[in-house]
């Protein structure tokens, strides 16, 4: 038996090669429960050190059998590249085949049998599913990274089908910065007396704002806030592709520099619009929650949420991407009278910002 701090040693081996000097609080909560074999249900905000709370017991677990043992699931080609860039450091230490599946190439051949399978649900049914191309029987462990954004775009389905052809036995993992209701029924479908884990969010020193827009004049409300505001990079939420492009394009000629990423730009486009964004070539960054969620900009001063979001759970991961490294940021919402009764849901504090034809000095 585990203890709450007990690991392994390969483990402690790892998290020395690491340069960890100490376990983050889901790392801490979550490896010894891995290593029961026990299946969990994890909700920590993104950043938290979560992925290395699973890679590792997944790793130690492994056998030497060249075959397939674990698939980690994630929602976009970015997020799933990501994982795979963290699985391969650690074949460093144990040898150890990953696969990466996502937006049209795979990096093995395909003869080959891999211990661990990364990649997208669509990717991942294909080769799984619909080509039969590995043995299904032979996996043990089931991760689903960033859960409430596959539910988010409508993968869960998907999701639903590959779950649906492992083994009953399987340890399944369900990593998630929020879980929305309608996580719930596959969860019970497929997680037997899981464990439930739930971190605190650390805590951001946001200041919330609301500005307050005529019905029909949410627009020229956003363009009177980008010409009031100097920020160092704000994100732009929009709750659907349609709305991104729209303002994307309605913004050119108003702002200093913007971009637009979203889930339906092409693959090669938007890993290079993620790289210029990374390296602050833009003022303001016109973005989908899915997408915006592969990006990670330390110095985000300002976000705004043309909309509040649909699903008013993702307001928080929304507002989490300024604030950061002991950082003060700004989230600011648009809303109309018919946002009163979201605001009322929401119940997180906020000051009503007014403009009077000045530029605002945060």
């Amino acid at each position: 038996m585990y203890n709450r701090n007990m690991t392994t040693p390969w483990i402690e081996q790892a998290k020395t090669y690491l340069g960890f000097t100490t376990w983050t609080p889901v790392q801490e909560a979550v490896i010894p429960v891995f290593l029961r074999h026990k299946s969990l249900v994890v909700r920590s905000q993104t950043g938290s050190g979560k992925t290395h709370a699973f890679l590792l017991p997944m790793f130690d677990q492994l056998t030497e059998e060249p075959t397939l043992q674990a698939i980690i699931l994630s929602p976009t080609k970015e997020l799933a590249e990501q994982l795979y860039t963290q699985a391969m450091a650690l074949t460093q230490l144990k040898s150890v085949s990953v696969r990466f599946a996502a937006g049209g190439r795979s990096t093995t051949e395909k003869t080959t049998v891999p211990q661990i399978l990364i990649g997208t649900p669509g990717k991942l049914e294909d080769i799984l599913i619909k080509q039969n191309r590995y043995n299904l029987k032979t996996v043990k462990m089931l991760i689903i990274d960033e859960a409430d954004m596959a539910l988010e775009e409508g993968f869960l389905k998907t999701v639903d089908q590959i779950a649906g052809h492992l083994p009953k036995d399987l340890q399944m993992g369900v990593f998630s910065a929020t879980i929305p209701k309608g996580l719930e029924p596959f969860l019970k479908k497929y997680l037997n007396n899981p464990t439930f884990i739930q971190l605190a969010d650390a805590e951001l020193d946001l200041t919330h704002y609301q500005y307050r827009v005529k019905p029909g004049k949410r627009f020229e409300g956003l363009l009177e806030l980008v010409s009031a505001l100097k920020p160092y990079v704000g994100i732009i939420f929009c709750n659907t592709k349609d709305d991104v492009v729209n303002v994307y394009e309605k913004l050119i000629g108003h702002v200093e520099s913007v971009a637009m990423v979203h889930g339906g730009l092409p693959a090669r486009s938007r890993k290079q619009m993620m790289r210029r964004i990374k390296d602050h070539e833009f003022q303001y960054v016109v973005a989908s929650d899915i997408a915006a969620r592969g990006i990670d900009i330390p110095d985000v001063s300002h976000v705004i949420n043309y909309q509040l979001p649909k699903d008013l759970s993702f307001y928080p991961h929304r507002a989490g991407r300024t604030g950061r490294i002991g950082k003060s940021g700004h989230v600011i919402t648009l809303v109309d009278v018919d946002d009163n009764s979201s605001l009322q849901t929401l119940k997180v504090p906020m000051q009503k910002l007014e403009l009077k034809d000045q530029t605002l000095e945060w």
